[in-house]
């Protein structure tokens, strides 16, 4: 019987071994346990999850990134997101504190058609714990402005509405490397004019001016967004650098690979940490 039974739990270990629905690297590819991912992490003073929006897995690790950082209590966690605007960020503030009801927050606020699947536990958790969550967006539409009329156009809105965006003038630089991709991806369509990086810029900017002016010493702010927002380290990294030098920060990027027993090479030194998916996973949207 006791052969049997390490027998059965040998061939459960292989199994479990051959069939990962996901890894994590370091930058430089090598593999790491979520508990030594979430020890580095507690040393930032802020963390950008980087998360592809279909993506399960993502949403699973954002939910276990955020207990494990609530859990230390040497600092006070703080989160935001790229999925509510600023423009809200009372409503968002009014149902976290339990002064807005569940039904009546989800009619009131701008949300995201994949919110109940992916957004909302994390959510439910922030106003379970008391944790302060963030709006921290530009408006959609001042952003499509920019995309429309440049960034001068900005300047024509009223002092309540520039209150919703990074102050002007915000910083930009076509140069990086982000940007210039973004261009040459779109080149051939209509998209791709002198203002489309710059609709993205003010996004970038907008979200870690908020990040930034939400910060409390002795905090940790974990940050959701698309992982093209903090690739590489730029994007909101780069907008979060120029407006508070001191602030350490790390990054998460999760990307989806056929195998994930290795980091492909394209995604070394994307982020701090990288978390590989099987590409078969099914999404939470198509």
């Amino acid at each position: 019987m006791k052969f049997i039974t390490a027998l059965f739990l040998l061939m459960v270990s292989v199994v479990s071994a051959q069939v990962q629905p996901y890894k994590i690297f370091t930058s430089e590819g090598k593999e790491v346990s979520f508990e030594k991912m979430s020890k580095s992490l507690q040393k930032s003073d802020v963390v950008l999850f980087g998360e592809l929006h279909n993506n399960s897995i993502a949403h699973y690790f954002q939910v276990k990134v955020a207990k494990s950082l609530h859990a230390d209590k040497s600092k006070k966690l703080i989160i935001g997101a790229e999925m509510f605007e600023r423009d809200q960020a009372e409503i968002l503030q009014n149902y976290v504190k339990g002064k807005l009801d569940e039904k009546e927050f989800e009619k009131e606020a701008r949300l995201w058609n994949n919110y109940k699947t992916d957004y909302k536990p994390l959510l439910n958790f922030a106003k379970e714990n008391n944790i302060n969550y963030v709006a921290t967006n530009v408006p959609r539409r001042y952003a499509s402005l920019v995309y429309k009329k440049g960034v001068e156009a900005l300047d024509t809105l009223s002092m309540q509405e520039k209150s919703w965006i990074a102050p002007l003038p915000f910083p930009y630089d076509k140069n990086l490397p982000g940007y210039v991709k973004m261009m040459e991806m779109f080149k051939d369509s209509n998209h791709a004019n002198e203002n489309f990086p710059k609709s993205q810029a003010i996004k970038d900017a907008t979200m870690a001016h908020f990040l930034v002016t939400e910060l409390q010493p002795n905090s940790i702010f974990l940050h959701l967004n698309g992982s093209y927002h903090s690739d590489d380290f730029e994007g909101i990294a780069w907008y979060v650098n120029k407006y508070d030098r001191n602030l350490k920060i790390q990054t998460i990027s999760v990307v989806e690979q056929a195998d994930v027993n290795k980091l492909e090479k394209e995604h070394l030194n994307k982020a701090t940490f990288i978390i590989a998916v099987d590409a078969d996973m099914p999404k939470s949207y198509e």
